[in-house]
């Protein structure tokens, strides 16, 4: 059983799949407090609920893509048999993690989400760099921007751990409403890491509502 605190479909509006049709499963529970976060709502009020109901829910969807998130996933010992159950029933399988979790466990064929916690977060003593070693080339790292100053952060960190050789997938997102757009946009094409940037979709469409 996994504690659930939503699911819903919506237009996937981060990572490489952005602008995609998705069916979302949001679980309960984060072991960070990062200051800008937007989904403090999912530290708890979840339900209870088997992997057989999660994927019937996904397969009523009709959608082939499914993402898994939270909160943090990783902290229920049921995330990887879900996306084992997902991935054995053909759906493109995506799982975004703080980046303070073991990945390991993660099946190889699920595209892994790896935020790297920057200062102005608070929580950037909190990730797990060992989880660097073992990124593949489906996998993502996301890194959350508050200002200049975690913009310099995560072009250190791309540099000590060699991201680019392991991933071409290094995503760069304003944190909303902090960053200018046109700044942050500047500080991507001045860098010398191949960094995205990436705006989250479903606030330019629906602002920062719950469950889009």
């Amino acid at each position: 059983m996994l504690r659930v605190v939503e699911t819903f479909v919506s237009i996937q509006g981060e990572s490489t799949q952005a602008g995609r049709k998705c069916f979302f499963i949001r679980l309960e529970g984060c072991d960070l407090a990062c200051r800008y976060c937007d989904t403090r709502y999912a530290a708890s009020g979840g339900r209870e609920m088997s992997i057989g109901e999660l994927t019937r829910l996904a397969e009523r969807s009709g959608i082939p893509l499914v993402e898994i998130t939270g909160g943090e996933p990783l902290l229920q010992e049921e995330t990887p048999a879900l996306c084992r159950a997902l991935l054995e029933r053909g759906f493109e399988v995506m799982l975004e993690t703080n980046g303070a979790r073991p990945i390991g466990d993660v099946p190889a064929q699920v595209r892994r989400i790896v935020d790297c916690k920057l200062p102005d977060s608070g929580m950037s003593d909190r990730m797990l760099s060992e989880n660097y070693a073992g990124l593949t080339p489906r996998d993502e790292v996301k890194f959350v921007v508050s200002s200049k100053r975690d913009f310099e952060f995560a072009e250190a960190v791309c540099a000590r751990y060699a991201l680019a050789s392991k991933t071409p997938h290094l995503l760069v997102s304003p944190v909303w409403g902090r960053v200018d757009l046109g700044e942050l946009a500047g500080w991507v094409l001045a860098s010398a890491q191949p960094f995205r940037l990436q705006l989250q979709l479903h606030k330019i469409i629906w602002g920062d509502r719950r469950g889009v």
